[in-house]
């Protein structure tokens, strides 16, 4: 475990993969699920979270029991095309080009093909790694570790030239925020769900798991990204989300 792993290359170009739809009760508001390939010019392809677990393409009404997630929300559209095998099929790749796969947390719609790439090292949090199982939902912990090389991040770290990995937890314990210098685009701020949205800053991030600390990191981060005056993409924007450019697409 925590063998270090560094990238080669420099960020070639960014996509937005579409795991789905799922409307939030409080609000109430429609926000995406998403995750990020990263390719850079080593030829290193780095996946950013796998959505959902399959069952919900399957059945989302039975999964959603099972996982007694009715009470937060509801799942309007996962699908077989909402999977990471068929997001990375619109760039043109499959699960063995993965190279290095990062975890932002360990919540339900960000974990759920975690065990699906058993050639591929994960990056994660030392403070999610720490817990018995993933923090998965409403206490549930369904989801076992699957057996990995992993690296723990326990602050800021450089993972590679002109990608960032920063160290925000708030939102949940271990939670994850990238920065992304692109050739063309220049810097992008992935900030995950340590802000979910641009309105949680104004609500003081009501609801997190630590919310002095969800302050904290949300501020610095919206002042680095002011800083390098970089793209922003929030983790469940409901605005922002209809508008984004998704897979087949990139960022360069």
């Amino acid at each position: 475990m925590n063998t270090p792993i560094h990238l080669k290359g420099n960020p070639r170009r960014l996509a937005v993969l579409d795991y789905g739809l799922f409307e939030v009760y409080a609000g109430p508001r429609t926000i995406g699920i998403c995750g990020f390939v990263i390719e850079t010019d080593a030829g290193e392809v780095v996946l950013i979270d796998t959505g959902f677990p399959a069952k919900y393409a399957a059945d989302a009404a039975a999964a959603t029991l099972e996982d007694e997630l009715g009470s937060f929300g509801r799942v309007l559209s996962v699908t077989p095309d909402n999977l990471p095998a068929a997001q990375l099929a619109k760039l043109g790749l499959d699960k063995g080009d993965i190279s290095l796969m990062i975890q932002s947390h360990t919540h339900i719609d960000h974990i759920g093909d975690m065990a699906g790439f058993p050639q591929v090292p994960i990056l994660i949090s030392a403070d999610e790694r720490a817990l018995s199982r993933p923090l998965y939902w409403s206490g549930k912990r369904a989801m076992d570790w699957p057996d990995r090389d992993y690296q723990l991040v326990r602050e800021d770290m450089t993972l590679g030239p002109g990608f960032e990995v920063l160290h925000c937890p708030g939102h949940a314990p271990g939670q994850l925020a990238f920065m992304v210098q692109l050739p063309e685009t220049g810097w992008v701020l992935l900030t995950s769900d340590a802000i979910s949205r641009a309105s949680e800053i104004d609500e003081k991030f009501a609801g997190s798991w630590d919310v002095d600390q969800a302050i904290f990191h949300g501020n610095r981060l919206m002042a680095l990204a002011a800083q390098r005056r970089a793209m922003v993409i929030y983790g469940h924007s409901p605005e922002q989300w209809p508008k984004l450019k998704k897979a087949p697409d990139w960022f360069e």
